[in-house]
């Protein structure tokens, strides 16, 4: 049997050179994934969260335990309890947390995810409502570059509906979360009510206009910026949109998605802590962007930082890494 022709060729070839590990829910979109990367031989491990919510949460879990055994593929499970409260939040937050411990124990440079072509539009659709820019509204790429591993999305061109028929096709079976039916969660409402209706009329076309978006959003962010192990620093444009649009970028790095609110005072501001978590501060020739942290430094050092013209809520954050404020003097001349 021929392998599927639904992954790009460009990506399996980087796949194949990489170390992965597949988020995998027991969901059409991720079980899908995990057969097309076994028909192309791509190398993976697979990371399964059980959030208990229902009755078939311990099935779904079995079965990443049955396709483990059956394909030879290390299985790792994580399982918590949420509150129901900003449930989707929450889950992202311990979800994303165990990745990245997986990625830091055992060295994975990959972690792949079954987001398709209906998800990345949902995206869309939702930060189109709330007053986004290009760069926010494209949201998911196919990779996007992380502090230590990076994020792929082979399927992000790939329909939801193609996806299903290539799992009847092949008579592989999935679960189906009930949840997903309920228009109760915003992306739901979105989903069915506009996502859906979409791309059934007009897909061609809307993958088109993402291939346009995204070169256009490339030249949105025209600078080249220097990065020493979580401290980012670029250039400061005279054009505030090309600095919030780098600073959006490389905040999400570190974690954090802004809200318009957020972007609004940093510009505003040019100097403040975001979220109580990421310091973003402006000096006259550039932008740095590192973890927030308090904690007492010695004299000798907030000196030397004073000479190098290092920002005060920088600071702290080159004390804790063992950075030497001389080591920021080259980056002067971007």
């Amino acid at each position: 049997m021929q392998p599927s022709p639904l992954l790009h060729e460009a990506t399996l070839n980087r796949l194949r050179q990489s170390k992965n590990i597949l988020a995998f829910s027991g969901g059409g979109d991720s079980t899908a994934l995990f057969f097309l990367l076994h028909e192309h031989h791509i190398p993976f491990d697979i990371a399964h969260v059980n959030y208990q919510t229902r009755s078939q949460s311990y099935e779904e879990e079995a079965y990443a335990k049955e396709l483990s055994l059956d394909f030879n593929k290390h299985l790792f499970t994580f399982t918590c309890k949420l509150e129901n409260s900003n449930f989707e939040h929450h889950a992202r937050h311990v979800r994303y947390t165990f990745f990245e411990s997986l990625i830091n124990e055992h060295g994975y440079e990959t972690l792949i995810m079954a987001h398709h072509l209906g998800d990345k539009l949902e995206w869309f659709l939702m930060q189109l409502c709330k007053g986004a820019g290009v760069v926010e509204l494209l949201g998911m790429q196919e990779w996007d570059e992380k502090d230590t591993y990076s994020i792929v999305r082979p399927l992000l061109h790939v329909r939801k509906e193609v996806l299903q028929k290539y799992l009847q096709t092949h008579h592989i079976r999935y679960f189906e979360d009930e949840s997903n039916a309920s228009l109760e969660h915003l992306r739901n409402h979105f989903r069915h009510t506009f996502a859906t209706p979409l791309l059934e009329n007009y897909e061609k076309g809307i993958s088109k206009s993402f291939e346009y978006l995204s070169a256009d959003a490339k030249r949105l962010l025209p600078h080249t910026q220097k990065k020493i192990q979580k401290l980012f620093i670029l250039p400061n444009d005279r054009d505030d949109l090309i600095n919030i649009r780098h600073i959006d970028k490389n905040v999400k790095c570190l974690g954090l998605l802004l809200s318009a609110s957020q972007r609004q005072e940093i510009l505003r501001t040019k100097s403040c802590v975001v979220g109580g978590k990421i310091a973003v501060c402006f000096t006259k020739k550039q932008i740095f962007i590192a973890p927030y942290i308090s904690i007492p430094m010695e004299k000798f050092f907030k000196e030397a930082c004073r000479k190098e013209g290092i920002p005060n809520k920088i600071r702290p954050y080159l004390f804790s890494a063992g950075i030497e404020p001389s080591a920021l003097r080259s980056y002067h001349t971007l």
